[in-house]
């Protein structure tokens, strides 16, 4: 087995990698703070978005706080084994 056969595909993108840094640490975040923080576009950060809630290492919770829609993501525990792995495969890469 290769050593970088353990690195999760899904977050070679250095934007899904910073939503879930970002989510990891983070009960709820909403669109409008991983937008500003990570510096992205709408069109940008919601493919990504959609891509992790495919692979379920996300939820998306859709409110209202008074008249305006407010969508926020949490990290899911699959996606917090999924990025745990990640993690400990990139300090397995860095060690070596």
């Amino acid at each position: 087995m290769s050593i970088i056969s353990k690195l999760n595909k899904a977050f070679e993108s250095r934007v899904r990698l910073g939503i879930m840094s970002l989510l990891i640490v983070n009960d709820w975040l909403d669109y409008k703070y991983l937008k500003e923080k990570l510096e992205l576009t709408d069109g940008n950060l919601a493919s990504h978005i959609n891509a992790l809630e495919k692979l379920e290492y996300i939820v998306v919770k859709k409110a209202f706080i008074g008249k305006k829609t407010n969508t926020s993501y949490q990290i899911t525990t699959l996606g917090k084994q999924a990025f745990n792995e990640h993690l400990k495969a990139l300090e397995q890469i860095i060690n070596s």
